[in-house]
């Protein structure tokens, strides 16, 4: 099974704790998207985020540093997850968001 990886840097003007509630707040996070979210905010709880598009649960979750996800969305082959890692630190004037993204099927970028 071929998969890909997806790797982005962002920077923020906010401080770690306030780019890490953007991500976990299911309020602050459909804000973000336009769309519906529903985020537990638990390691083992689920999530559904896009509308119901992407859902999964939380591995890791340690504020304002580090966010780890199984990941599913629609579409994709039976019972497949990716592993999302968001992780944050503090720069001068803001924060840094490192995503990777490993295991998402080809084509589904």
């Amino acid at each position: 099974m071929q998969t890909r990886t997806l790797q982005q840097v962002v920077t923020f003007k906010a401080s770690p704790r306030e780019v890490y509630d953007m991500i976990m707040d299911s309020r602050k996070h459909g804000s973000l998207s336009g769309e519906p979210a529903r985020i537990s905010k638990k390691v083992g709880g689920k999530f559904t985020a896009w509308g119901s598009h992407l859902s999964g649960m939380n591995l890791v979750l340690k504020p304002g540093k580090k966010i780890v996800q199984a990941w599913r969305a629609t579409g994709w082959w039976p019972d497949h997850y990716s592993i999302a890692i968001f992780d944050i630190s503090k720069t001068r004037g803001g924060s840094k968001l490192k995503f990777t993204q490993i295991g998402i099927p080809p084509g589904r970028f």
